[in-house]
């Protein structure tokens, strides 16, 4: 019996680590397939996993319905760009057919209008997101991949504010990853005393790296929480302070903390004073934000800022774990900015029990095969000059660049898009119409995905049908490589139809259009490869025939100190000035102050006062499911059972206001557009507010919902009431988190009952 797949009676089990799809994020849950005759039966958690330890998320439960569901696309298609919309006009084709038509329309396009004219988009990634990157620079040629998320809102600016401002990757509380065998109880472990818990939800999203319940486990031994939301979420209710924060504002909340650590003499002086570049300019800057100023800004008491930046600069060790509303907002680089200098200046940073930075090494870089470019397409890339702050980090275009350019030929001709693992209509953009809008004007669109959606539907010419989590071989590894946590072996149970993973289309298409850049015979030779490039020995066969089918690198604290947090091998932080930047430079040549600030949404109560009389609300986008990732998994009767509508919740003083009750079905709208969702009043959202749940969109209403959208994608996706073109001055947060809104009472709900395929 191997330690990777051993028979149980009439079973299969195979031993996997989990990435997507269905989605998390790269959290690596342990996982055990059950299969018979080749069709997976049911999945358990790996009780022998050190970092889940059996632990499952419903997600995963659900997988052989995902996998074996009849709407699943197990077969490559395609259909005349005349034809979009009509989901009549589908023709069932071959790889080789597939792979002829994306030969011939690539080389076409590079002829006819340039490589750059080739474009390719992203959702939240598969695979440790460097497959697209790659199909794009190496296989196409192209200087143009990109996010299809407005102002990069999601992990992008958190990753490049780290590489600016420490010269590090990405920073994450010390949950014991480091210590596989005992965890929590190896007596080299050291608790946090407290940990601050940002605009986060770890619980139901396991976000990039960090097992969300892990923040359980260490409540339980003593850890105390610091947590700023809106909602009084699950965690909030257990933490020692819950700061209910109005959206949008926590960058002026952790000023007014900074304010306090430093007036009252609460930092670390050896740190500051040999760590940290401008301080002094911080000082003065943070001077401009008394609690007393700040309190009505966040709508929390100066009493309760000032005894919670006592109680993190006191505790010994504090740590911190930062979420998509540090991003989501026009001023989330300088929330991002704060944060990160207030963990500095408390002497938090790659401390055992404090903030774990990965190596310099791992700050967000650019992706496999953008230094193979020439110099000349380089120069091309779609807002890279405009916004240095998103491009000089990653190898992207800034998003909502990209889509003008889609819509009106400048600065050139977009023509083909390559879309993997995205569905841009109905989850990450901002204004989906005009989105929509500007994909129709492309001559050719690739899909790469597992089931039909409506941005497919939409504007999709052919698809090339994806494997799920069960059926594929790969590698996770936390943080996308900017802080190995472990990395784990994705290993393959099943087949389903014809579908390929992500890194097996990537090898097959790339060896069609330039093979010299995908040197690798097969796929466990790339896996290998990919292996040593983070410093793992032996094979992708080794790792997975370990003992836990994962390897938990020991971390290294303090590398600022013997120079492993440089490139250059000295002592200090791989920035511009070799210290933790809290004047930054580069934020001067680039346009932007150079230290932290807090400026008002642009649509709030204070910026848009007349505004704010007709939409009364403040709008928070993006809410987690435990059902769905992102626009995922509404196929799935079950999970669809438990989260079965687009949901917004109120405060029930606002409801009764309104006249609203429990279940009511609400149209949410304000001057850019409206949705249709269901209402839930509870009381832990904050008044005033309205949270709504996002990536929504039904299958039951099929792909040609005249006036609807195709699946009823603009009856029920909140993204239509956030602007595009609107995001901070360095290209990075757009307002998903801090929008205005009203909410009157809709005549009824959709015209069916959910749980479709009956």
């Amino acid at each position: 019996m191997s330690n990777w797949q051993w028979q149980e009676g009439e079973y299969t089990v195979t031993r996997s680590c989990a990435w997507s799809p269905p989605g998390e994020h790269p959290i690596g849950w342990g996982l055990l397939f059950y299969s018979k005759n080749g069709v997976l039966h049911h999945v358990e958690g790996d009780p022998n996993q050190p970092i889940t330890q059996g632990r499952v998320s419903i997600k995963f439960l659900e997988l052989p319905e995902y996998c074996h569901n009849q709407e699943r696309i197990i077969h490559p298609m395609k259909r005349d760009p005349k034809d979009r919309g009509n989901a009549a006009a589908w023709q069932r084709i071959s790889w080789e057919e597939a792979w002829d038509i994306i030969v011939e329309k690539t080389r076409y396009m590079q002829k006819k209008y340039g490589p750059e004219s080739i474009m390719t988009l992203i959702g939240t990634g598969r695979d440790l997101w460097h497959t697209v990157p790659k199909i794009t620079f190496s296989a196409f040629e192209s200087c143009n991949f990109e996010y299809t998320h407005n102002g990069w809102s999601c992990y992008g600016p958190r990753a490049s504010i780290c590489a600016y401002i420490l010269g590090a990757g990405y920073p994450e509380v010390d949950f014991a990853s480091e210590f596989p065998e005992k965890r929590y109880d190896d007596p080299r472990y050291v608790l946090p005393e407290t940990v601050l818990v940002a605009g986060k939800a770890p619980l139901e999203s396991n976000p990039d790296g960090l097992f969300g319940h892990a923040l359980v486990d260490m409540m339980k031994r003593g850890c105390k929480l610091i947590v700023v939301d809106c909602r009084a979420t699950w965690l909030a209710t257990r933490a020692k302070y819950f700061i209910q924060v109005r959206p949008g504002t926590d960058t002026a909340l952790y000023l007014a903390m900074c304010n306090v650590i430093i007036n009252e003499d609460l930092y670390d002086h050896d740190f500051v004073e040999n760590w940290v570049y401008g301080f002094d300019e911080f000082k003065e800057r943070v001077q401009e934000y008394p609690p007393e100023v700040v309190a009505p800004i966040i709508g929390v008491s100066a009493e309760k800022i000032t005894e919670v930046a006592r109680f993190f600069a006191n505790a010994k060790p504090a740590s911190m774990t930062w979420g998509l509303a540090t991003d989501e907002k026009t001023n989330g680089l300088q929330c991002a900015h704060t944060i990160l200098i207030m963990c500095a200046i408390t002497g938090n940073l790659d401390i055992p029990g404090g903030v774990l930075l990965g190596a310099g090494g791992a700050a967000a870089s650019q992706w496999w095969g953008w230094e193979e470019l020439p110099d000349e397409t380089k120069a091309k890339r779609i807002g890279a000059a405009e916004f240095p702050a998103v491009c000089t980090t990653m190898s992207t275009c800034q998003p909502d660049r990209a889509m003008d350019t889609i819509l009106t030929d400048d600065p050139y001709p977009v023509k083909m898009i390559f879309c993997m693992s995205a569905n841009p209509i109905a989850c990450p953009t901002a204004n989906p119409r005009l989105w929509d809008k500007g994909f129709h004007r492309c001559e050719y669109n690739i899909f790469a995905d597992l089931y039909m959606n409506p941005s497919i539907a939409s504007f999709g010419d052919l698809i090339l049908p994806v494997a799920a989590l069960s059926e594929k071989d790969g590698i996770v590894s936390t943080h996308y490589g900017g802080l190995t946590l472990f990395v784990g072996a994705i290993v393959k149970a099943c087949q389903v139809g014809e579908c390929k993973s992500d890194d097996e289309i990537m090898l097959e298409l790339g060896k069609r259009l330039n093979p010299s850049k995908f040197p690798w015979a097969d796929l466990h030779e790339f896996l290998t490869w990919e292996l040593h490039g983070y410093g793992i020995e032996g094979t992708w066969e080794d790792l997975r025939d370990s003992e836990f089918g994962l390897v938990t690198p020991e971390h290294e604290f303090e590398k600022y100190a013997y120079g492993g947090q440089t490139w250059n091998g000295e002592p200090g932080f791989g920035t511009e000035t070799g210290l933790v930047e809290a004047y930054c430079d580069r934020w001067k040549r680039w346009g932007d102050d150079p230290l932290p600030y807090y400026e008002e949404p642009p649509y709030s109560p204070i910026s848009t006062p007349q505004l704010f009389k007709e939409y009364p609300f403040i709008l928070t986008t993006g809410a987690r499911s435990w059902s769905y990732f992102h626009s995922e998994q509404r196929q799935i009767p079950r999970l669809r059972e438990f989260d079965p509508w687009p949901e917004t919740e109120m405060n029930p003083v606002d409801a009764a206001r309104l006249g609203l009750e429990e279940g009511d079905w609400i149209y949410v709208f304000n001057m850019f557009g409206r949705c249709r969702q269901k209402l839930h009043i509870t009381p832990i959202i904050k008044e005033g507010v309205v949270h709504s749940k996002h990536a929504w969109w039904y299958p039951e209403k099929g792909p040609d919902d005249t006036g609807h959208g195709p699946y009823g994608v603009w009856d029920a996706n909140i993204n239509q009431l956030v602007p595009h073109g609107v995001f901070g001055k360095l290209g990075f947060g757009s307002p998903f988190k801090e929008m205005i809104c009203n909410v009157e009472k809709a005549e009824g709900g959709p015209d069916f009952e959910p749980g479709w395929p009956k």
